[in-house]
């Protein structure tokens, strides 16, 4: 009777165009990890107004953003469709999707809604320019509700960058002043005492000078919230509006976002219902819900809610509604390429529990992203780490990755223990690694293609289009090989060399890239094959078996091979080649390459980044 009573309540407000429609506000703050927000237990911070909409309304505890950066992350939101299959992972990468997968706020104009997005979009698609203006009545940074009709509900969206990792980190702390600091009153900023440090930072001054810089952008975004909300009061809206508050994904800092664990993935998210809706939400009200949600549901949830038809490409569940179907046991993760820094992981959740799955297990946790080595507290990271100054932990996120990794976040929030090898877990860890293969088998993920032709196919047709075509791409025999990267053993490196002659071209790349991770002595009996490898014509073949090449085996060879593709016309290719040179011992034959490479002024800017952070390495390096 209670789950009818939800039904006939929805159905009934919602299905009417009349004043007492709910309004829909977001308020999506940037680059925030619930352990930084009060209501989370954090009780070093200050953020009154977010404590206070969740003392009032439902806070999630297990809400999780598909991606661990802005673009990736809002490409699900805006689409209610995975990264994975539209091809939209790589950040700013701006692929074409398919014309009938439109922004969801399209269809909630159709609805009668009265639609505005301020202002960030952001969504990683190409031709984004019409697929705004499909989705919004307007999307700029003064839209607001006051432009609708007389009586016309609508969904509005608030963005605040004030959290953002520009204010966080890697603007200049000068920067930083002038935008945060400066406009927090004397008792609103937080000593660079007050505050605990993560455990997988150095505690010292410096680094705590940098890292208040997290507490203190937060209080500044929960006081913009608060004017906000003043404003909707001001403006006698907030009796008839419905509030969602979340972060677009992890926190902001070094090892969160960019980053395939729970810090990259995690965040606060919280509804609150005014007393005319109260009794719409599925919760009781002022408590909070360990329900599994994750960004993939948000676009189906508005539609299916306020009284739309959910279209088929939306694979979430609405979980405002009390029939909504059963809760997921888990949800899927991805991390991509984010700036020049390339990456692919795979995670799955239960909500306490987050195994991931790295396919480039060499890519450490903390990769060399030029927008975060700008920032001083990377640069102090790394200063210790080179000077022993940091405890294991500390150290280990400059690391290798183990392929597979499982944390208990009930019990190590900081994700300090992995359980992968635990024999006490490894029901846990088979249950998520089988759901995670159905899930990628059923979905094609294209991302296991090279970007390089991503970017081929997509000039002529749409990446979530041609993954479904198994004689183009062949992701069951492609999956089967790059699910031996980070294996380790000889039955494991006989398998991969015999894959590098496959016909498919993306075979043999993934049997190269599972080959990155094995060691010399077992290598050096299969030499005949590498060498002949590195003639492969598929370049992504070349570069990497190159990468094994030299680094193992100091080929001169290889080291020509990666110069040459270093400065191919095709700047996928260059920065395959320049990303794994950052992680190389001896970078001597490549210093010419890349000064030539930064004389060039037209150089491609993920291509500039990299070699930045070449050069900035080097300068470590060297004492410079």
């Amino acid at each position: 009777m209670k789950k009818l009573f939800y039904i006939l309540s929805f159905v009934s407000i919602f299905s009417c165009k009349t004043q007492d429609t709910p309004n829909i506000l977001w308020i999506t703050i940037e680059d925030t990890s619930p352990q930084f927000i009060g209501c989370y237990g954090n009780e070093s911070a200050s953020t009154p107004v977010i404590d206070k909409l969740a003392e009032e309304g439902v806070r999630f505890t297990n809400a999780f953003s598909t991606g661990t950066v802005c673009s990736a992350s809002r490409s699900t939101i805006i689409t209610g469709t995975r990264t994975y299959k539209m091809g939209t992972g790589h950040q700013r990468s701006q692929y074409p999707i398919p014309s009938f997968i439109k922004g969801f706020p399209y269809y909630l104009k159709q609805l009668g809604y009265y639609t505005t997005n301020n202002s960030k979009t952001d969504y990683n698609i190409a031709n984004e320019k019409e697929f705004v203006k499909e989705a919004w009545n307007e999307s700029s940074n003064e839209a607001t509700w006051k432009d609708r009709a007389e009586g016309q509900p609508f969904f509005a969206v608030f963005n605040f960058a004030e959290s953002h990792q520009s204010r966080t980190m890697s603007w200049t702390f000068k920067q930083y002043e002038k935008h945060v600091w400066n406009h927090l009153s004397e008792e609103d900023r937080i000593a660079d005492d007050a505050f605990e440090m993560p455990p997988f930072y150095n505690d010292t001054p410096d680094m705590r000078k940098q890292f208040a810089r997290v507490y203190n952008s937060i209080k500044l975004t929960d006081n913009r919230i608060g004017e906000l909300l003043q404003k909707l009061e001001d403006d006698g809206l907030k009796d008839d509006t419905i509030i969602f508050f979340y972060a677009d994904h992890g926190e902001g800092i070094p090892r969160a976002k960019t980053n395939g664990i729970n810090l990259g993935y995690r965040v606060p998210f919280v509804v609150w219902f005014p007393e005319k809706f109260k009794h719409l939400s599925p919760w009781e009200i002022g408590t909070t819900t360990n329900e599994l949600i994750s960004f993939e549901d948000l676009g189906p949830t508005m539609i299916d809610a306020l009284g739309g038809q959910v279209p088929d490409y939306m694979n979430g569940r609405s979980f405002l509604k009390s029939d909504s179907g059963a809760i997921p046991k888990y949800v899927t993760l991805s991390n991509d390429r984010v700036d020049n820094g390339l990456d692919l992981t795979r995670s799955v959740t239960d909500g306490r529990f987050v195994y991931s799955r790295n396919y480039m297990p060499f890519i450490p946790e903390v990769r060399y992203i030029n927008y975060l080595e700008i920032a001083d507290i990377t640069k102090h990271m790394r200063k210790d780490l080179k000077e022993g100054n940091l405890n294991a932990f500390q150290s280990r996120i400059f690391e290798e990755r183990p392929f597979e990794m499982l944390y208990d976040i009930e019990n190590d929030i900081w994700e300090e223990n992995n359980l992968a090898k635990n024999p006490k877990y490894q029901s846990v860890l088979e249950g998520m690694r089988q759901f995670l293969d159905s899930t990628l088998l059923e979905s094609k993920d294209i991302l296991f293609m090279p970007e390089y032709d991503m970017a081929r196919i997509s000039k002529t047709q749409t990446p979530y289009e041609y993954r479904l075509d198994d004689t183009h791409y062949n992701f069951n025999e492609i999956y089967k090989v790059a699910s031996l990267s980070g294996k380790k053993g000889e039955d494991v490196i006989k398998a991969q060399i015999d894959y590098l002659k496959h016909q498919d071209e993306i075979v043999r790349y993934w049997a190269s890239i599972g080959l990155v991770s094995q060691d010399k002595m077992l290598l050096k009996p299969y030499m005949r094959e590498l060498e002949k490898a590195i003639q492969d014509n598929y370049a992504p073949v070349s570069i990497t078996i190159s990468v094994i090449l030299y680094t193992k085996f100091d080929s001169e060879q290889a080291s020509k091979i990666l110069n040459n593709f270093s400065k191919d016309n095709n700047w996928h290719l260059s920065l395959m080649a320049i990303n794994f040179m950052l992680y190389f011992q001896d970078r001597t034959p490549f210093e010419a390459t890349i000064d030539a490479l930064l004389r060039n002024s037209k150089l491609n800017s993920h291509v500039k980044n990299a070699c930045l952070d070449f050069k900035e390495s080097e300068r470590l390096s060297n004492n410079i």
